[in-house]
C-alpha cells in the first residue's frame, strides 16, 4: 500500500447534462435531462437541478416526466461527448503515462508513474490544477478524490461532488470507512448487501468486526478475503494504463416492437453502416462481424461470422449482418438490434473474392453492346423513391440558411421547434418551422469553449456546478 495520495480520480459531474448546459444558453440552471424518449427510454444522465424532483440516472423515462414534467428532456450526443472526453483525457495523458479510463467521464490516474504528485500537498496542488485546466479547456466541471489506493480515490470524489477536491491522508482511512454503508466497497451490490444485512452486518466497520473466517464462511472464499481487505482499507489494484478497444458497436432500442421482417433487414443495414462510420472513425478494423437481436419476450440472440481478414468496408459488414439475420426468427416480434465488429486491427485485408466479382462485373459491361436493345419484358419502369423523411432529435443541432446554428426543442405533426443560440450567446430567440423546411438542415455540433489552460477566469457561460452522484 502506498503512504503518500497519488492516486487520483475523476469524475466529470453530470456530464451528459453538463455538456448540454455548456453549449445551450437558455438550458443553464435549469433541469436537464438526457436519454431515451420514447416509451423505453432511460435516464442517462440528469442535472442536479432535475435531482431535486427525485430524477436519477438509469430511471425509466416515463418515471422521470411525472417527476419533472418541465425540465428539458434531450436526446444524446454521444459524438460531442466523446470529443469533449477525449480533451479531459488529454490533460490526465498529460499528468501520468498511467491513466486508466473507466467510462468517457471517469478515469483513475497514478500521479506517481507521472512524478507529478510524491506527497499529500503536491497531489492536493495536482488536483487543484487539474480542475482548473478542465474548466478552462472544456468549460465543464470535475470532481477530484485523492488516496493512496483506486478504492479509496473513487470514495473520496463521490465525497467532493459536486465540483470539489477531497484528499484522504494515509493513515485515516479505516476511520472514515467504519461508519459507510457495506455498498460503499467495490463488488458489493444489492444481493450482496442483502445477504450481509441479514447477516447483521450494515456498515464496512461491522465487516471489519466479524473478521475474514465470518465473511468467507458467508461470502466464499474469494469474495469473503477480498471484502474483508478492503474493510481494512486494504486495495493494492494498480492503475492499469489504457487497454486496446476490443469490438465497435451500435445498437437501438425501439419503441413498439418491429414485426415486419423488411423493416428489420432495413434497421440491420442502417446500424451496419453505422458501425462502419465508428470503425473508420477510430481507424480500426475488424474480422468478426455480430448481430445482437433481442425479441418480444426479452430473450437475447447473439450471431457472429468471422471473415478471412479484417475490414472496414460497409458493403461487407452489411452482407454478413444480413446473413447473420437469416438464422434469427424475428416473427414475435424485435426490441433490440445491434451490430458490432469484433477482432480488431489497425488495417484492412481487401476482399479478394469481392474484388474478382467486381472485375468480372466490369468485364461484363465491357462486353456488352454499347446499344443492345432489352427485352419489352425487361423494360419496366422504376417508380421513384421518395427521399427519407428527416428525423429532428430535441436537442440535436441544426442550421437555418436564414438564422444560423440552433438545436431542436422539439418536433411533430409535420413540424419542428428550434431555438437560435450557441454556445457563446446569450439565450436564443425560438422559432417553428415545416419539419421538410428545405433552408434548416442537420449541424455538427459547436465547440463549447474556445480556452486554453493558463487562462484566467471561468469561461464565459460555463454552466451551473452539476455532479453525477
Amino acid at each position: 500500500m502506498r503512504t503518500a495520495p497519488t492516486i487520483l480520480h475523476l469524475d466529470m459531474d453530470a456530464f451528459y447534462a453538463s455538456a448540454e448546459q455548456a453549449a445551450k444558453p437558455s438550458l443553464r440552471g435549469k433541469a436537464v435531462i438526457v436519454g431515451g424518449l420514447g416509451p423505453r427510454g432511460v435516464v442517462a444522465t440528469c442535472s442536479y437541478e432535475a435531482r431535486v424532483f427525485g430524477v436519477h440516472s438509469a430511471m425509466p423515462m416515463a418515471q422521470a416526466r411525472r417527476l419533472a414534467p418541465n425540465a428539458a428532456y434531450l436526446v444524446p450526443r454521444f459524438g460531442l461527448y466523446r470529443e469533449v472526453s477525449e480533451q479531459v483525457m488529454g490533460l490526465l495523458r498529460d499528468l501520468s503515462p498511467l491513466v486508466e479510463p473507466l467510462s468517457l467521464d471517469e478515469a483513475f490516474v497514478d500521479l506517481e508513474a507521472g512524478q507529478t504528485a510524491w506527497d499529500a500537498e503536491s497531489a492536493r496542488l495536482t488536483g487543484v490544477k487539474l480542475r482548473g485546466d478542465i474548466r478552462a479547456v472544456t468549460g465543464l466541471t470535475g470532481s477530484v478524490g485523492l488516496a493512496a489506493s483506486k478504492m479509496l480515490a473513487k470514495i473520496a470524489s463521490e465525497q467532493a461532488k459536486p465540483d470539489g477536491l477531497v484528499l484522504i491522508e494515509p493513515g485515516t482511512e479505516r476511520e472514515l470507512l467504519a461508519p459507510m454503508s457495506v455498498r460503499t466497497l467495490p463488488g458489493v451490490g444489492p444481493a450482496t448487501g442483502d445477504h450481509l444485512r441479514r447477516a447483521g452486518i450494515t456498515t464496512v466497520g461491522e465487516i471489519a468486526e466479524a473478521g475474514e473466517d465470518e465473511l468467507v464462511r458467508l461470502l466464499g472464499k474469494a469474495h469473503g478475503v477480498a471484502l474483508y481487505a478492503m474493510a481494512l482499507a486494504h486495495d493494492v489494484r494498480p492503475v492499469v494504463a489504457e487497454r486496446d478497444t476490443k469490438s465497435v458497436s451500435v445498437e437501438d432500442t425501439y419503441d413498439v416492437d418491429i414485426h415486419d421482417r423488411v423493416r428489420v433487414r432495413m434497421e440491420v443495414q442502417r446500424l451496419a453502416d453505422r458501425c462502419v462510420r465508428r470503425l473508420r472513425g477510430a481507424h480500426l478494423s475488424g474480422r468478426t462481424i455480430v448481430l445482437k437481436v433481442r425479441r418480444y419476450d426479452f430473450s437475447t440472440l447473439t450471431r457472429s461470422e468471422t471473415l478471412r481478414g479484417p475490414t472496414d468496408d460497409p458493403a461487407v459488414v452489411r452482407e454478413a449482418a444480413a446473413r447473420l439475420l437469416e438464422s434469427v426468427d424475428t416473427t414475435g416480434g424485435v426490441r433490440l438490434l445491434g451490430v458490432g465488429v469484433s477482432g480488431l486491427a489497425d488495417y484492412t485485408q481487401e476482399d479478394l473474392f469481392a474484388q474478382a466479382r467486381t472485375a468480372a462485373a466490369a468485364a461484363a459491361a465491357e462486353e456488352e453492346p454499347e446499344h443492345a436493345e432489352k427485352d419489352e419484358a425487361e423494360e419496366v419502369a422504376e417508380e421513384p423513391v421518395p427521399p427519407a423523411e428527416r428525423r429532428w432529435h430535441a436537442g440535436h443541432d441544426v442550421r437555418h440558411a436564414e438564422f444560423g446554428h440552433g438545436w431542436v426543442q422539439g418536433s411533430g405533426l409535420g413540424r419542428v421547434t428550434v431555438r437560435f443560440e450557441t454556445p457563446d450567446s446569450l439565450p436564443g430567440r425560438v422559432r417553428t418551422f415545416r419539419s421538410d423546411d428545405p433552408l434548416l438542415e442537420v449541424a455538427e455540433p459547436l465547440p463549447l469553449v474556445e480556452r486554453r489552460p493558463g487562462d484566467v477566469g471561468a469561461p464565459a457561460g460555463s454552466p451551473a456546478a452539476g455532479g453525477e452522484g
